[in-house]
Order: C-alpha cells, then sequence, then structure tokens
C-alpha cells in the first residue's frame, strides 16, 4: 500500500520526464528551442536530411554510408551521456539502478519526442544474444534516396553507441528492413560485432529479415 506521508515527504511524483509538451520549451521571438534543463535544441527540417544524403552521395560516393555511420556513432555517444544525466537526476537514481520497463519507457518516449519517430525493443532473441529494434515513420528513411539497399545508416550508428556504452561491449547494429524500400518498418539487429558482421553480404544480397536472423542464431558448426 501506497504511504501518504511518504508522497507528501516528495517534492515531485516522477512522470514521463520526456513527454513532448514539458520536455521542449520554444521562444518564438528568439527562435530558441530548449528543453526542460534549458539545453539547446535543433530542428532539422526536411529539406536538410535530403540535402546532407545528396551532398555526401556526391561528394564520397558509397562511402556516405560509413559517413552516415560513423556521425550516427558520434551523436549516439553524446546522447547517452545527456540521457543518463537528465533521467539520473530527474529519477535520483543512476541508469543501472532502473527497472528494464522504466528505461525502455524512457528510451522510447526520448526517441519520440526527438521527432524520429516510434521504436520499439523486441528481446526474443535476447538468450540468443540479440536485440532486435523495430522503428516506425523515420524522418531519415522518409527523405534518404533510392539506394536499393536499407538506408538509415545514421540511427544504426547511434543505436551501436548508445548500446554499446550501456552495455560496456563492442555493439554493432545492422538494419535489415526499410521504410524507403516498401517495409512497414525499420527493423535492426543488435549484438557483438564479431557476430553481426557476418549479416552484412546477407543483406547486401537482398536476405529477408528472418532469414538474416535465423542464420545468425545458428548455433556454430
Amino acid at each position: 500500500m501506497i504511504s501518504i506521508s511518504n508522497l507528501l515527504k516528495e517534492q515531485q511524483l516522477p512522470g514521463n520526464y520526456f513527454a513532448y509538451d514539458v520536455y521542449v520549451k520554444g521562444d518564438l521571438e528568439l527562435g530558441l528551442l530548449e528543453n526542460r534543463r534549458g539545453d539547446r535544441l535543433l530542428a532539422i527540417p526536411e529539406t536538410l536530411i535530403s540535402a546532407i544524403y545528396s551532398g555526401l552521395e556526391h561528394e564520397t560516393g558509397s562511402a556516405a554510408r560509413l559517413v552516415l555511420f560513423n556521425c550516427g556513432k558520434w551523436w549516439g555517444k553524446n546522447f547517452y551521456v545527456r540521457f543518463c544525466e537528465e533521467i539520473s537526476d530527474y529519477y535520483g537514481k543512476p541508469i543501472s539502478q532502473m527497472e528494464m520497463v522504466q528505461f525502455i519507457q524512457c528510451f522510447q518516449q526520448f526517441w519520440k519526442t526527438m521527432g524520429w519517430g516510434s521504436v520499439e525493443l523486441n528481446q526474443d532473441h535476447y538468450q540468443d544474444g540479440f536485440l532486435i529494434i523495430i522503428a516506425k515513420n523515420s524522418p531519415y528513411a522518409d527523405q534518404a534516396p533510392k539506394w536499393n539497399r536499407p538506408v538509415c545508416f545514421l540511427e544504426a550508428g547511434i543505436l551501436s553507441a548508445f548500446f554499446s556504452q550501456l552495455t560496456g561491449r563492442d555493439l554493432l547494429c545492422l538494419q535489415t528492413t526499410c521504410e524507403s524500400l516498401g517495409s512497414d518498418s525499420n527493423r535492426f539487429i543488435l549484438g557483438l560485432s564479431d557476430r553481426i558482421k557476418p549479416a552484412e553480404p546477407w543483406i547486401l544480397e537482398g536476405q529477408d529479415h528472418e532469414t538474416i536472423l535465423k542464420n545468425l542464431c545458428k548455433p556454430p558448426q
């Protein structure tokens, strides 16, 4: 039973820290966006996302994918630090002491509030050493050129770095389905780098998500 006396001692009842209506604050006159801590936020228009893709492709050719992935890794490291600082301060405990359900809810809401669409973590293959991440309504997939393969390299880099920082392991994230190719969602497989890398040629061959996952989960010969 919840103690009323304990509730009264608390200065606030922890709620949804990343809820958009309280997390994002704007000043139209100054043209500023800030979060609830007063940190500056940057709004990226769709035209800029499209220009980044086309500019990189023009300047670097096929290396544009690696550039986007590495930019995502840098972004993901900073994202992790800020994410941990904010929710640790708000909930009064380090991220390592949070319940998994609470952590996932914070991660999903942050992803949504940042304008990256929705995200879901599927742990069905946790025992095999893999985490499936399903993202929908991605602005990066929506504005991407037609490369005849999954194109969300920036998001794959973000997820690789974020969960590597979280677990203290060298993790790699590869995308197997993409909204830019007509899929209903962007699916990513996250796991140890040496176990995930064999899937790279399978993706280029156009193998479907389930086949790739099945091959990754096969026991070593």
